[in-house]
């Protein structure tokens, strides 16, 4: 039902990311990297593998005028190191992110009405310029308590309501329910009403606590996986989650959780 992808950034961590992607390829895999300027795109392009995402900008935030310049700048650039790869997807965020995934320009409260405003057209633009180059960018919703406090537009349901209110097939969301149980909860319902809008650019899964492969945590994957059939969902399922201890082993036990 699923095409199963495994993010290389977070297995086989003692290789050479060109050999992590093949060893994720040979296991049956689709394969994820994050910030592609820190690879080799030509090495990574040698490989069998297939890409299915990657990071889609370099900097710059949704929110003000001079961060979304540079956003839809690095985009671009994005755009040309996708092409190279046969990379389908480009991931977003709120705001850029440094080494220790904590926003470039945090924000504090809520987001305010001029930030929302802000992100729509900047999104919108974005929207555009996956369209013209036939690639789609995906918005991903993050949790603030654990992992990225400070980023804006990080629940589920935020960015839900900004990719419903672009409304255009150049923007999706990049459903991570690790990220969501942290934040929100109630996964099964959070994943029909996504797929009920067709909104939907794929879903990324780790366990919680401990961002570990589906079996380590509190999560029903299984039964994600489930309310995923039949609704009829047909489209990526990626594990961005570290490896509890086997790589090998870590993605035989996502194939499982997802193979209804």
């Amino acid at each position: 039902m699923f095409t199963l992808a495994v993010c290389a950034e977070m297995v086989f961590r003692d290789l050479p990311i060109p050999e992590r992607a093949r060893r994720v390829h040979d296991a049956g895999f689709q394969v994820e990297i994050w910030d592609w300027t820190r690879h080799d795109l030509d090495a990574l392009a040698r490989t069998p593998a297939e890409f299915s995402s990657m990071t889609g900008y370099i900097r710059g935030s949704l929110t003000d005028e001079d961060g979304a310049a540079e956003l839809l700048r690095t985009a671009e650039e994005s755009i040309r190191a996708a092409e190279q790869l046969s990379c389908p997807r480009l991931n977003l965020h709120g705001t850029g992110l440094d080494g220790e995934g904590l926003p470039v320009v945090p924000v504090t409260g809520e987001p305010t009405g001029e930030m929302w405003i802000a992100a729509h057209r900047t999104l919108t633009r974005l929207a555009e310029l996956g369209e013209s180059a036939g690639v789609t960018f995906t918005l991903e919703n993050l949790n603030t308590a654990v992992d990225h406090p400070g980023v804006p537009f990080a629940k589920a349901a935020d960015t839900l309501a900004l990719v419903a209110a672009v409304d255009r097939p150049g923007l999706r969301m990049n459903l991570d329910l690790y990220h969501a149980q942290i934040g929100e909860g109630n996964l099964v319902e959070l994943v029909r009403r996504a797929h009920g809008l067709g909104l939907i650019g794929e879903i990324q899964v780790a366990d919680v606590p401990g961002r570990c492969e589906p079996g380590t945590g509190e999560i029903n994957y299984p039964a994600v996986a489930s309310a995923l059939v039949d609704l009829g969902y047909e489209g990526t399922v990626a594990m961005e989650a570290w490896a509890s201890t086997d790589s090998d082993l870590a993605m035989e036990r996502f194939r499982s959780a997802f193979t209804p």
